[in-house]
């Protein structure tokens, strides 16, 4: 179930790149990347309530807020950055350089969380780079 997932993300990822890229003709990128986070906190608390998630709030752990909270300042760094370069960038190549964060999740999770680093993922991680930089430089 969880490729079902990963794909329809990767199907609103694509979407956040176009429409992205279509409302910042007029609209400064640090602005952009505001309205778009309020909407998304809107979006997810309604979510929240609809599903009855709320009162789990209290079941959080100091140690696994902060920890949420640093996840929160990085996606919010992640997508400033991702909007000041599809500002001035093409969507295609924009997007194929932020599908990069795939080979530093392998690293980092490696490095923090243990996980193994095998030739096939070597190689999908080498496949990913060069598909990365053949949509950048065309």
């Amino acid at each position: 179930m969880w490729i079902a997932y990963a794909l329809i993300s990767a199907v609103f990822a694509a979407a956040v790149a176009i429409l992205g890229k279509i409302g910042l003709k007029t609209v400064d990128t640090t602005l952009a990347t505001a309205i778009r986070a309020a909407v998304m906190g809107i979006f997810m608390i309604s979510a929240a309530l609809i599903l009855g998630k709320l009162p789990m709030l209290k079941t959080v752990d100091n140690k696994t807020l902060l920890f949420i909270i640093y996840s929160g300042i990085a996606g919010a760094l992640s997508w400033l950055f991702y909007f000041f370069a599809l500002k001035y960038g093409p969507a295609s190549g924009v997007a194929a350089l932020d599908r990069l964060s795939v080979v530093f999740v392998v690293i980092l999770a490696a490095l923090f969380l243990g996980e193994a680093i095998t030739l096939k993922s070597g190689i999908g991680l080498a496949f990913i780079i060069s598909g990365a930089l053949l949509l950048v430089f065309k």
